[in-house]
């Protein structure tokens, strides 16, 4: 059955894209804070765009790794990701209480977010920070860390990728594959519409698995993001599906 709501986010703040458009489109901002991008004067600025915007905003930690984006897993204890994460998030909640926003949500960047998806540990470890910061969390659709932050108790949804394909597992293709990146806003439309129809997601090895979520992701860093995320909004809305925050 076709959802009758839906949340879109978007990655904001990294100091590439055209932030100020996303934020007309998106329901959900996901703010760098300090690891892969961003500065406090970025952070502000967001923040108050996105305050102003009546958008929801969430934290979006990543490696300490500018060079490669956070987009290269560094190798960390669990307990040091969750010091690292505790930092980033900090950082934003103190701009955030500068800019009169507020930051309600952690969603994960990059490596980091895609090693939580398989690393319970490291899953635990993010999902302990949203509990001691009194935040939701934002999770890959079927991954440990959606598992670890229900089972810490604390607010989770799930999210789907609008521009990037799928594994049968389930995760992300690779970046470096030559299907990793959905270009064509249209396409991705289709592939979205069907996906909230039957909860299908296709992918690139195998028969369509299950993936359930109740927000959909646009990469504000891609080439074309504004154009996909206006044909996305406008192909949901012009199917009577209500765009909000995921979070109540």
């Amino acid at each position: 059955m076709t959802a009758t709501r839906i949340d879109l986010n978007a990655d904001l703040g990294e100091g590439v894209g055209d932030d100020a458009a996303m934020l007309s489109l998106v329901t959900s901002a996901n703010i760098a804070c300090g690891g892969h991008a961003s500065d406090p004067d970025l952070m502000f600025a967001t923040l108050r765009l996105a305050a102003d915007r009546g958008v929801a905003i969430g934290a979006h930690p990543g490696y300490p790794d500018r060079k490669n984006f956070g987009r290269t897993a560094i190798p960390m204890a669990p307990d040091a990701i969750a010091r690292m994460v505790a930092a980033q998030v900090g950082a934003l909640q103190g701009v955030a209480a500068l800019a009169g926003a507020r930051v309600r949500y952690i969603k994960a960047h990059g490596a980091l977010a895609n090693l939580a998806a398989d690393d319970r540990a490291v899953a635990d470890a993010i999902a302990a920070v949203a509990r001691a910061s009194g935040l939701a969390l934002l999770a890959i659709s079927g991954t440990e860390l959606q598992a670890a932050g229900e089972a810490a108790g604390i607010p989770t949804d799930a999210e789907i990728f609008a521009d990037r394909a799928y594994l049968a597992t389930g995760r992300l293709v690779p970046r470096s594959h030559p299907q990793a990146m959905i270009h064509d806003a249209n396409e991705a439309l289709t592939r979205l519409i069907s996906v909230l129809e039957t909860g299908l997601m296709p992918v690139i090895d195998g028969p369509p698995i299950h993936l359930a979520a109740r927000s959909i992701c646009i990469h504000g860093d891609s080439p074309g993001a504004v154009a996909m995320a206006r044909t996305i909004r406008d192909g949901l809305t012009a199917r009577g599906i209500a765009l909000a925050p995921f979070l109540p």
